[in-house]
Order: structure tokens, then C-alpha cells, then sequence
């Protein structure tokens, strides 16, 4: 029996700025090509106590992956050299990352059968134009306390 795909992130209240001990130092890729979005959500996670790699193309985030061994993925879909199905694609189809969380991030509403047959109970997608950057955190703290061997 296939698992059940997860259901998109509902929008949240802002969440206050606070090291918690979920955060502690672990370590989250995110993978976006937007710099502004980039800025704010490194920001945002940073004043939570995480530690965050970046990545700005798929083929980066893969090798972000191996050296930095992230706790959980933030992973834009629309990027350049290889885009986030594909990579997506790559990390499930791996014993090694499989089970990281992945935090889906999309412009599109559209189309998102395929991406739905990809995520585990583990992962989540968004729609960026529906979510705050506290909202975003607020996911990463669920998907990590849901998942604590990452």
C-alpha cells in the first residue's frame, strides 16, 4: 500500500523568534534560487538556532547534501541546472537520504501529481505565494520533531 501523500502546509500564525531545542544547532539545506526568499528564510531560520547551508541550483543541492548532511531540506522546484523533481527524485531514490524530511516549496499549483508520488509522510510541500517565512519555520519545527533520527 503506497503511503499517503501529505497535504499542503496551511498558513500559521507567525511564529516568535526562539531558540528551541528542536533547532539546536541542526543543520537545514535550503535549496532556492530567489535571493530575496533565500535572505529571509535563512534569516528566519537562523534566529531559531539552525544552521543553514545554501544552495541556488539543483546540481548544488545534492552536493550540499553529501558535505553538509542536512536534518531536513527546504527545496525550491523552479531552479536552474536541475530542478527540484529531479532532485527530489534523486534523494528518495537513495538509501542514504531518503528518509531526510524535504519541505517542497513551489510557485505552481498546477501539475502537482507527479510531485505528490514523490513525497513520504516525512515531507511537505508549500506554495510560496500562500505561506510567510514564519510559517515556514513553524513546518520545519513540526517536520523535525516528527522525524527526530534526522
Amino acid at each position: 500500500m503506497a503511503p499517503t501523500p501529505p497535504t499542503p502546509a496551511a498558513p500559521a500564525a507567525p511564529v516568535q523568534p526562539t531558540s528551541s531545542s528542536v533547532a539546536a544547532g541542526q543543520t537545514i539545506l535550503l535549496a532556492e534560487d530567489d535571493h530575496v526568499l533565500q535572505t529571509m528564510y535563512q534569516e528566519r531560520l537562523k534566529a531559531e538556532g539552525f544552521k543553514v547551508v545554501l544552495a541556488v541550483d539543483g546540481e548544488q543541492a545534492l552536493a550540499q547534501v553529501e558535505s553538509a548532511a542536512p536534518a531536513l531540506i527546504i527545496l525550491d522546484i523552479m531552479m536552474p541546472k536541475m530542478n527540484g523533481i529531479d532532485v527530489l527524485k534523486k534523494l528518495k531514490s537513495s538509501d542514504k537520504t531518503k528518509n531526510i524530511p524535504v519541505i517542497v516549496a513551489t510557485a505552481l499549483v498546477q501539475d502537482m501529481t507527479e510531485l505528490k508520488k514523490l513525497l513520504t509522510t516525512n515531507d511537505a510541500y508549500l506554495i510560496k505565494s500562500e505561506v510567510m517565512p514564519g510559517d515556514v519555520v513553524k513546518l520545519v519545527h513540526e517536520k523535525l520533531l516528527s522525524n527526530p533520527t534526522s
